[in-house]
């Protein structure tokens, strides 16, 4: 990866200055992922916030996010 995984919120809004490419969403979603880990948050804490009616994301696309947040956190290493 081109990037380094975020390891605080104020690294992952950076992001948001970069054009948005998959490298980025993956790197946002790792660093997510980093970042409620290091709380002590739960999968199930992390996926919920996700779930959450959102004005951006319709119930599917939260759905689809929710899916890929669960298939990397338990591929990534603790």
């Amino acid at each position: 990866m081109q990037y380094p995984i975020p390891a605080k919120v104020e690294e992952i809004m950076a992001l948001r200055e970069r054009p948005i490419d998959e490298e980025i969403v993956a790197v946002a979603i790792t660093g997510v992922i980093k970042i409620a880990r290091s709380e002590g948050r739960s999968l199930e804490e992390l996926t919920s916030q996700v779930m959450a009616e959102d004005p951006i994301l319709d119930r599917v696309q939260r759905r689809w996010l929710s899916d890929i947040l669960t298939q990397t956190w338990y591929s990534m290493p603790l």
